[in-house]
């Protein structure tokens, strides 16, 4: 770690965060709320809100993929999205699902602004973030794909939203 020049998990906790919430709708595979944890933390994201039927820990899948990241990231079970969204409105988050729909706006075309707190919804793999929670957002951002598969895994969307969104805001 001191090679690395990595934080401790007591010294993250009190680090400041980016202003980032991730929500995930009913995500069903562990490994994929342990790869949330561990993308968070590599990104210093403010907290996981875990909602509807996904995992949350301790359990040993969602640990295979964290890494330990569940002790550092702070999260919150809900068992309704709905209700999560709406509280992260009325906290001044600007509420946006990660999915495929008409009105999305695509990744590179979505100009995140540094001085904003962003709620991001991912969805189930099978069905995508629900109809009632699409209803409460404030955007939709889509990942442009160009093969013959319609959706990127729940883990590796994440990884590609928040890597654009620290590049846009932190980096440049």
């Amino acid at each position: 770690m001191d090679e690395l020049q990595r934080t401790d998990v007591e010294s993250f906790k009190k680090q400041e965060k980016t202003p980032i919430a991730i929500v995930l709708d009913n995500v069903r595979s562990m490994h994929n709320v342990g790869s949330a944890f561990r993308t968070a933390d590599g990104f210093a994201i403010e907290k996981i809100y875990l909602c509807g039927i996904t995992g949350t820990p301790p359990h040993r899948e969602i640990e295979k993929t964290a890494l330990g990241a569940t002790q550092s990231v702070s999260w919150e079970y809900h068992k309704e999205t709905a209700d999560v969204v709406e509280n992260l409105r009325a906290e001044g988050y600007t509420i946006i699902a990660i999915e495929q729909a008409d009105d999305s706006v695509m990744l590179h075309q979505f100009e995140p602004k540094s001085d904003k707190k962003y709620a991001l919804i991912f969805g189930n793999e099978v069905n995508g973030v629900d109809e009632e929670v699409m209803e409460k957002i404030d955007t939709c951002i889509e990942i442009p794909q160009y093969g013959t598969k319609h959706s990127l895994n729940v883990s590796v969307a994440i990884g590609i939203i928040l890597w654009d969104f620290i590049q846009k805001c932190k980096l440049n």
